[in-house]
C-alpha cells in the first residue's frame, strides 16, 4: 500500500494566495494525502475560501496561535501519515511533488529529509522569477558551506520529527533550517533533482522581504548554537549580507530625509 504522506499548511491574512496552495495540494497525482491547514485567527478572507474546499481537506483548525512555528507544530502533533510536511499559505506544490517524493523515500527509507534540490521562486501572479538549486550533502555542509534550504516541496518521517521534538517554537524565521540541521543527525538526506516540484512566492509582505536583518540574526544564532565554525562560508556569507542591509537602511534614511 503506498505510504500515507501529510501535508501542513500553516495561515495568517493570506486570502489572496491559499487558494492556489490549497489546489496545490488538492491536485496532486499522489492521492494517498491527508491535509491539514492550522489557520491562527485570520481576520481576511482566508477562512471563507478554506471553507469552500473543507469537504476535500482532513482537519481544519481555525484559532489564534503564538506564530508560524506553533501552527506547523499544531499540524505535526495531529500528523497521521508516514511523511510529512509543510507548506506555506503563499507558496505552492508543483503536481508531481508529493509522488516523486514518495519515490524517494521508497528507494532510500533510512533518510531524514527528502526535498527538491531545484525550487521555483515566482512572484505574487505566479510567474517565474528565477530558479534556485541548492544540492545538500549532509548537516555539516549546512553548517559551514551554505545553509540555504529547499523547504517548499520538502518531507520528513513522521515519527523522526517526533523525535526531535518538533520545530523549535523560540525560531521565527529559520524555523526549518534549525529542524533540518536536527534531523540530519539521525539519518542522511536525499534529493530529487529532476525538476523543480514546488515554488516558493517572493512578494512585498513575505518575512524574508521584510525582516531581512532579523532573518540573518535568527540563521547566524541557529548556525553557531548546531556548531558552525566561526571561520565557516556560512558565517561569512551573514556577516556579507547584513553588511549589505545595513548600508541599505542607512542609504534609505538619508533619502528619506533629504527628500
Amino acid at each position: 500500500m503506498e505510504p500515507l504522506v501529510t501535508i501542513i499548511t500553516p495561515s495568517y491574512n493570506q486570502g489572496q494566495f491559499i487558494e492556489a496552495t490549497i489546489l496545490s495540494v488538492l491536485n496532486q497525482t499522489y492521492k494517498n494525502i491527508e491535509y491539514i491547514i492550522v489557520d491562527g485567527g485570520s481576520t481576511d478572507d482566508t477562512m471563507d475560501v478554506v471553507r469552500q474546499y473543507q469537504d476535500k481537506i482532513d482537519k481544519v483548525i481555525h484559532e489564534k496561535d503564538k506564530g508560524q512555528s506553533d501552527a506547523i507544530n499544531k499540524g505535526f502533533k495531529l500528523a497521521g501519515g508516514k511523511l510529512v510536511g509543510w507548506i506555506n499559505s503563499d507558496d505552492i506544490l508543483y503536481p508531481e511533488c508529493v509522488e516523486e517524493i514518495v519515490k524517494l523515500y521508497q528507494l532510500n527509507n533510512d533518510g531524514a529529509v527528502y526535498y527538491g534540490s531545484i525550487l521555483d521562486r515566482i512572484d505574487a501572479d505566479g510567474n517565474l522569477i528565477k530558479q534556485k538549486h541548492a544540492l545538500i550533502s549532509d548537516k555539516v555542509y549546512l553548517l559551514n558551506q551554505n545553509y540555504d534550504v529547499i523547504q517548499q516541496g520538502s518531507f520528513y518521517p513522521t515519527e523522526l520529527v517526533k523525535l526531535v521534538n518538533y520545530v523549535d517554537e523560540s525560531i521565527h524565521y529559520c524555523m526549518d533550517l534549525d529542524l533540518w540541521l536536527r534531523l540530519l543527525e539521525h539519518g542522511p538526506i536525499y534529493a530529487y533533482k529532476m525538476k523543480p516540484i514546488a515554488g516558493f512566492r517572493t512578494w512585498e509582505a513575505t518575512k524574508t522581504s521584510t525582516g531581512t536583518a532579523k532573518f540573518l540574526k535568527d540563521i547566524k544564532k541557529t548556525l553557531l548554537k548546531h556548531g558552525a565554525s566561526a571561520y565557516s562560508k556560512t558565517l561569512f556569507k551573514i556577516h556579507y549580507y547584513s553588511f549589505k542591509s545595513h548600508v541599505k537602511s542607512i542609504l534609505l534614511k538619508y533619502h528619506l530625509l533629504s527628500s
